[in-house]
């Protein structure tokens, strides 16, 4: 069965070991695929787009809670950001 690889950038474990930091300059801010026998065992992400990443994450979460609120039938409020 063939696995997905879902970074441009691909690299094997062994390289990995040799160099963990030359293996996250290479992806050059984004994820690179280690590969373990040719499949692909884990993803190396710099912080900066591991915490992009979990903002998204985020963002979707409280669309959903915004999605699911709003289906509730009540009244939205407005209020200013200030306010809160």
């Amino acid at each position: 069965m063939a696995h997905r690889v879902l970074s441009e950038m691909a690299v094997s474990i062994s390289e990995y070991k040799k160099n963990p930091m030359a293996t996250v300059a290479a992806g050059e801010g984004m994820a690179v695929a280690v590969l373990n026998r040719n499949e692909p065992a884990f993803y190396c992400v710099p912080a900066r787009a591991y915490e992009e990443l979990m903002d998204s994450v985020d963002d979707l979460e409280l669309g959903r809670i915004a999605v699911v609120r709003l289906a509730d039938g009540q009244e939205p409020l407005r209020v200013s950001v200030d306010a809160l």
